[in-house]
């Protein structure tokens, strides 16, 4: 564990999270699912294959993504309805990560910057093809409703940030980048507290499209590292964490749940087979300059969270990568570096990946626990983990880093070739309070944008309460003070300890609680009048006052503490997509007869359909990769010629023979025939 004399300049303090991920509405749902290594794709007959089996019948979907509770961020039933679903879970997100870590952003004293990005998610579509059932949309309500350019500008709007509110676009490492663009923001003094992740919430649902050779399992299980391996399942999801200076999160009493050492954002250039292909050498230049960044040596780091997206070019290259960064001999290590990777659990979610990713390591180093990867039995035959420092996580264990903090690396990377690394290390120990919690009264606030909110609330908190007897109760009361947002129906209680907090919320809650609408007079509720300072103030704060509640704690250092989250009242505000009738697809053709001699012409030909490029440009001797191929066209120029010749072929042939000559000796050699 990191000492306070040890706290680096550069240190960046994670002091909130939030995240819906498929089969999490929250961090400690995520955090379960992960320790037990489930896996919450949805798959089989929840999800039949369209017609031709043409996708595959298997996605990561979130629970009920068209719900919003409009109220809450004052929009109208208009406005939530032209927000994709993308715009709206990221929103709830933001404010959900700035309650984890105990901030209001209407009373931070500073800037609060924004980094954040997301996908095209068809919402804009289905939009347009129903204007008239929407109200008549406009093209640019539209567009600022459904476009990423707009993601963080609306959490800034909406929440009240004054800091950069900066979209990242960089494919499936977006939320990783974005990350490392929120810390460098921070060390520059552009805010002193940062949002930082990605979002990727398709609405209508989308089907992932099945290609031989392509990035989608056709099993629809995502098994990275392991010899059944074949590829990724579509998902969504959505992250966010809360980055502020290590000094300055200690100093102020935030819960710091881990540290962030170093980051580093690079590319892999044309280092690589095509433009979708990743680098060995690009991702191992990020992975080592994120450790000389963090100031740590590999033989510190003991878990691995992985891009990890199990197709079968994809982890041999990362695992080459990562030996190449962390040394082939694994120094002085006494057990294997673990490796792990949350696809496996969830499937992939493009923008919001590496948030998932970092989430994962953040409360493992926190936590103390490496999760399993889920679906892995036996290693994949193309990775020789034994010369390397790694070894799959396959089942939950207890993380003793020995001497040193537990420290892990997270990777993402991105189609395109964008490579980012953090290096994440377990929080340093809490100052002690400056005074202790010793039972006096304390002044207990709640505020919510509806009487139905502030209920739930009241229930949320007493059950909270109830389950750590031990929480100090004026951290409590502080970060509620000072940590939520101030909504229109607010409530007060004056309490002395935690039982007596849970009683005024449960049991005595009519005759304890006062509670003040918006347009309420606080003077008057048929709940007896508290006597006494605190009952004052909590009557001056029902009347819209805002208290020196750092006066009221005088000189003592009051610790921010987790809290339960916003209990949102959603409604469904969604435009419904006309109903599709897909056509069937085609039967495949059968294997064509094809003359030994004129293999070499076809696939010239082929070649030069497929790439877009004239007939006579193709010769013999070309190399795909070379004319401007990339895997995932290669998955269909492969999936051509194994229709015409029956030849058994996957895309890493195409690797080794490149050219319409190497390749028809592949095709004779392989076919039916």
């Amino acid at each position: 564990m990191t000492a306070a004399t040890d706290i680096a300049a550069t240190d960046i303090a994670v002091t909130g999270l939030a995240c819906r991920y498929p089969g999490a509405r929250d961090h400690e749902e995520f955090w379960d699912n992960l320790v037990a290594g489930r896996d919450t794709v949805t798959r089989g007959e929840d999800r039949p294959a369209t017609a031709g089996g043409t996708y595959t019948p298997a996605r990561g979907v979130l629970d009920r993504p068209e719900e919003f509770d409009a109220e809450c961020f004052g929009c109208s039933p208009r406005e939530a309805t032209l927000l994709s679903p993308q715009h709206r879970l990221f929103l709830e997100c933001a404010a959900d990560a700035l309650d984890h870590a105990g901030h209001d952003p209407g009373r931070h004293e500073g800037l609060i910057g924004v980094y954040a990005g997301g996908t095209d998610t068809g919402y804009d579509r289905t939009l347009r093809e129903n204007r008239e059932a929407a109200g008549s949309l406009s093209d640019l309500e539209i567009l600022l409703g459904t476009a990423p350019d707009y993601l963080a500008g609306r959490v800034a709007y909406k929440l009240g940030l004054r800091g950069p509110a900066v979209t990242v676009q960089a494919a499936c490492a977006t939320s990783l980048v974005a990350v490392h663009t929120a810390v460098r923001a921070l060390l520059a003094g552009d805010c002193d507290l940062a949002l930082a992740g990605g979002a990727a919430v398709r609405g209508p649902e989308k089907e992932s499209p099945y290609t031989p050779g392509g990035i989608i399992s056709r099993s629809g299980v995502c098994r990275a590292f392991d010899a059944a391996a074949d590829g990724t399942v579509g998902s969504d999801g959505v992250g966010v964490v809360v980055l502020r200076p290590l000094a300055a999160a200690l100093a102020d009493g935030d819960r710091v749940h881990a540290v962030l050492r170093g980051s580093a954002v690079g590319n892999d250039g044309p280092d690589r087979v095509g433009f979708t292909a990743p680098g060995v050498l690009g991702q191992a230049r990020v992975v080592r300059a994120a450790q000389q960044a963090a100031g740590v040596s590999p033989g510190s780091i003991g878990y691995v969270e992985a891009h990890g997206t199990a197709t079968p070019l994809g982890d041999p290259i990362e695992v080459a990568a990562l030996t190449r960064a962390f040394g082939e001999s694994g120094d002085d290590r006494e057990r294997p570096c673990r490796i792990g990777a949350v696809k496996s659990n969830i499937g992939h979610t493009d923008a919001a990946a590496g948030a998932a990713g970092l989430i994962k390591a953040v409360l493992a180093v926190e936590r103390g626990l490496i999760p399993p990867t889920a679906h892995f039995t036996e290693p994949n035959p193309q990775i020789d983990f034994a010369g390397t420092p790694f070894a799959v996580a396959e089942r939950a264990e207890e993380w003793d880093a020995g001497a040193g903090p537990r420290r892990a690396g997270v990777s993402s990377f991105g189609i395109g070739g964008t490579n980012a690394h953090v290096v994440v290390e377990e929080p340093p120990a809490a100052p002690p309070a400056t005074t202790p919690d010793d039972g006096a009264p304390q002044l207990l606030v709640l505020s919510a944008a509806g009487p139905e909110a502030l209920s739930a609330m009241a229930d949320r908190l007493a059950e909270h309460l109830r389950a750590r007897p031990g929480l100090p109760l004026a951290d409590v009361c502080r970060t509620l003070q000072e940590g939520r947002r101030v909504l229109r129906h607010r409530a007060f209680a004056v309490v002395e300890g935690t039982a007596d907090a849970v009683a005024a919320l449960t049991v005595d809650r009519a005759a304890r609680l006062t509670v003040a609408g918006p347009d309420d007079d606080p003077a008057v509720h048929g709940v007896p009048e508290q006597a006494g300072a605190l009952a004052e103030i909590g009557r001056a704060w029902l009347r819209g006052e805002t208290p020196d509640w750092a006066g009221l704690h005088g000189d003592a250092l009051r610790r921010r503490v987790v809290l339960p989250g916003y209990p949102y009242q959603r409604r469904r505000y969604v435009v419904e997509a006309p109903e599709q009738h897909p056509e069937p697809a085609p039967e495949p053709t059968a294997p064509q007869e094809a003359a030994d001699d004129d293999v070499p012409g076809a696939l010239q030909k082929l070649f030069a359909e497929i790439l877009g490029l004239p007939e006579p440009d193709i010769g013999p001797d070309d190399g795909f990769f070379d004319l401007g191929g990339d895997s995932l066209v290669a998955a269909q120029l492969l999936d051509k010629v194994r229709a015409s010749y029956g030849a058994d072929l996957d895309t890493l042939d195409l690797y080794d023979a490149q050219s319409p000559g190497e390749l028809a000796v592949l095709v004779a050699e392989r076919s039916d025939a």
